[in-house]
């Protein structure tokens, strides 16, 4: 159950990601990752009501609501520098050095005690590897600021993973509720601050809706996964997304993948089955 959780969400992560990404050529990055926040927002609030699951939040560090608005502003950090990077830099840059975000929680997980088979631990490293070559990681225009953009994402991603899980052991559903609160509450100040709402077109809602509630929801599963087994195994497989996205660009907009993106897909694939046998 925790591993289709975390692969679920790496779906919807990739999913996302590729639409965000591809939405930043056009518009802010800052922009795209504020409107579709509040549009992730919306659904949270509506989720929370439709399931009754409402908790007075506390100021304990070890609560929901801390741990959730941390959580939403190192990964609002983390979407505004990934978005920047895809839109402007090299994906096979930016990609890879973001996709190796799960390596934050996954130390502190393992210097927390976290035990797993040494079949796991093989299987963890294969799939990481994978995720990272799916990225297509060229050195070719690795000039500083891609690069740079790339760290931010992984260290603000990484950050934001960890207490997502740390919030989601009292409420998974509130702790990504509290995400989006604190995300957008900076999406306003911005928006008051620059007297703008990003210029979007009618045409951009459907999909700015859908990688609100996508990111959302693959915050959410993840989230949940942490809860149903090991934290280690969650993460990894909720980093597969560079995945998703690759394929996503050679389908729709027939991009040409480089060999090693192949190869990471299929060392991908033979890492998430190792863990399966460990």
């Amino acid at each position: 159950m925790a591993a289709l959780l975390a692969l679920l969400s790496s779906l919807l992560w990739g999913t996302s990601d590729f639409l965000g990404g591809n939405l930043s050529k056009r518009y802010k990055a800052l922009a795209v990752t504020g409107f579709s926040q509040v549009f992730g927002l919306v659904f949270a609030l509506l989720a929370v009501i439709l399931t009754g699951s409402f908790v007075s939040p506390t100021l304990e560090f070890d609560g929901y609501f801390v741990s959730g608005v941390i959580a939403g502003l190192t990964g609002f950090i983390g979407l505004v520098s990934l978005y920047t990077g895809l839109a402007t830099g090299r994906m096979g840059v930016v990609a890879p050095i973001a996709s190796l975000s799960a390596l934050i929680p996954l130390m502190i997980a393992f210097i927390g005690g976290e035990r797993a088979s040494s079949v796991q631990l093989l299987g963890m490293a294969i799939a990481l590897s994978g995720a990272f070559m799916a990225s297509g990681p060229e050195l070719k225009g690795a000039t500083f600021r891609p690069v740079l953009l790339g760290v931010a994402a992984a260290v603000f991603f990484g950050l934001s993973l960890t207490f997502l899980w740390r919030g989601s052991e009292t409420a998974p559903l509130l702790t990504m509720t509290s995400m989006r609160v604190a995300s957008v509450t900076i999406v306003i100040l911005l928006a008051l601050y620059f007297r703008t709402t990003g210029g979007f077109a009618a045409r951009d809602y459907p999909a700015l809706i859908f990688v609100g509630i996508a990111d959302f929801l693959a915050n959410l599963t993840l989230g949940i996964a942490t809860t149903k087994g090991l934290v280690s195994i969650a993460i990894v497989l909720g980093s597969l997304f560079p995945i998703v996205t690759a394929m996503l660009a050679f389908g729709i907009l027939k991009e040409r993948l480089h060999r090693i993106q192949y190869a990471g897909v299929v060392t991908a694939v033979t890492g998430v089955a190792t863990i399966a046998l460990g």
